[in-house]
């Protein structure tokens, strides 16, 4: 019998096996997008310009096993590196869980459906343009990948609270 609690409620990111860690990856994109650092402020600005290797429709990496032979500064992520880290998109799911949230209802482990990421309005889907058309990175600056989507927003209330409002309307 399989324990009917998701392993990302049960292990730590550091404890999860490669497959699981992998699987954490919703298919967003967002990460593989070129981000510029303010050398005075350090603060992390988005762009809309891909990395060359993101499939810009299916928002997954066109050669993820040897991508870095293809883009040497690519980020392996690992647990340990995650509190450092100041420039994942605020719906990553390491993210979320490595400051103790879960995973949102969009994500493909709790939906069950790996496009179900792309309809909440998550991915890069059809919204960048890949690093060789793109020119200088500094005209194409956006805000969306640094933002939760409104239309997707957990509203920050734990999914338990929701179904018990829910079951209490449907009993009061």
């Amino acid at each position: 019998m399989s324990d009917p609690i998701p392993f990302w409620k049960r292990k730590s990111l550091s404890a999860m096996t490669r497959a699981e860690w992998e699987s954490l990856c919703d298919g967003c994109g967002r990460c593989c997008l070129h981000k510029i650092r303010n050398d005075e402020t350090e603060e992390i600005h988005f762009t809309n310009v891909a990395c060359r290797m993101l499939d810009t429709q299916g928002c997954g990496c066109r050669d993820y096993v040897n991508r870095r032979d293809h883009v040497p500064d690519c980020v392996q992520l690992k647990a340990k590196m995650l509190p450092a880290l100041d420039w994942l998109p605020p719906t990553c799911a390491y993210h979320l869980l490595a400051r103790g949230e879960d995973l949102p209802e969009w994500h493909p482990l709790v939906s069950g459906d790996p496009d179900s990421v792309h309809r909440a309005g998550i991915s890069v889907r059809g919204r960048v343009i890949p690093e060789r058309e793109a020119g200088a990175l500094e005209d194409h600056v956006v805000e969306w990948p640094g933002r939760w989507p409104a239309a997707s927003r957990k509203g920050r209330v734990p999914r338990a609270a929701a179904a018990a409002r829910k079951r209490e309307r449907k009993t009061g």
